[in-house]
């Protein structure tokens, strides 16, 4: 019997329906290449630090900025109500949502220009130790017991320039204002070369930073805590706390500059002693 010899019809298409512009693929043959499979080599591996329990901790700096972010928006509304209201204890919860964005600025701005020591400590919640916590708590007692105690007393009749608000508390709102400014904007400008806590080595990146708001005040972020601080307690109406801040944010900074500028000049000479010359600390009785 004679086989069929016919051969089966090809799926090429005919060359002469094939146009420059056609869509069409003349060859059903070649296998489409493998995905390649990402090995661990290629694969990026998370800084340890990064884990729970580290300096850096993904999870603990979640953590932290939720809290004060809720704090914040409790507080300011809090503040608002209590307000509107004409009630005199919207004080303490204004300081609250101050020290929240306090908090948070410090963290946030390290995390913008200084990434590299952006850790949980950037948050300053709790590496200032034991005194700053207290001192904060002080501050918001005694303006609660003022209030409920000592009304008349707790609050500084100093006239009222703007309707519900006395004159002490418009110039602690301006130095809480120009305080927080200074100390954010000097932390921006400095950026890898600001650092929490007093350098005793240099650091190659280490350089002097004279320009900004450096051209004027020598460590601004200073003046800014200062002012800042004293403001707060004009805002809340405390006397007791407001000469306390005022004599240990004092004594404070007078050490703590003395100690730095020793640094300062070790590491950059004559640079930073006539730098020292044209700038000045703008904290009274420290030159």
């Amino acid at each position: 019997m004679a086989q069929n010899t016919t051969t089966p019809p090809s799926s090429t298409i005919p060359p002469e329906l094939i146009t420059p512009n056609s869509s069409f693929s003349v060859n059903h043959t070649s296998p489409c290449p493998a995905a390649k499979m990402p090995t661990k080599s290629s694969q990026l591996t998370l800084d340890p630090s990064n884990y729970p329990g580290g300096k850096k901790s993904l999870s603990g700096v979640s953590l932290r900025a939720f809290l004060i972010g809720t704090t914040l928006g409790l507080s300011t509304s809090l503040t608002i109500v209590l307000h509107v209201f004409n009630a005199p204890l919207w004080r303490v919860p204004f300081f609250l949502a101050s020290l929240a964005l306090f908090h948070f600025l410090e963290y946030y701005v390290t995390a913008e220009y200084n990434t590299r020591h952006a850790n949980i400590s950037a948050f300053l919640l709790s590496s200032n130790g034991w005194a700053y916590n207290v001192a904060h708590i002080s501050a918001a007692v005694e303006c609660l017991l003022a209030q409920l105690f000592w009304p008349n007393a707790a609050y500084l009749n100093w006239g009222s320039p703007v309707p519900g608000l006395k004159v002490q508390v418009m110039l602690g709102l301006v130095l809480m204002v120009i305080g927080q400014v200074v100390r954010t904007v000097a932390m921006a400008q400095a950026g890898i070369s600001f650092n929490h806590t007093v350098q005793v080595e240099r650091k190659e990146d280490h350089t002097l930073v004279t320009h900004g708001i450096y051209a004027v005040l020598r460590h601004p972020s200073y003046f800014g805590f200062f002012w800042w601080g004293l403001g707060t307690q004009l805002v809340l109406g405390n006397v007791v706390c407001f000469v306390g801040y005022a004599v240990v944010l004092w004594r404070f900074f007078y050490s703590r500059i003395f100690r730095e500028e020793k640094f300062l000049i070790a590491f950059f000479g004559d640079d930073y002693v006539e730098y020292k010359k044209r700038s000045w600390v703008g904290i009274p009785g420290i030159h």
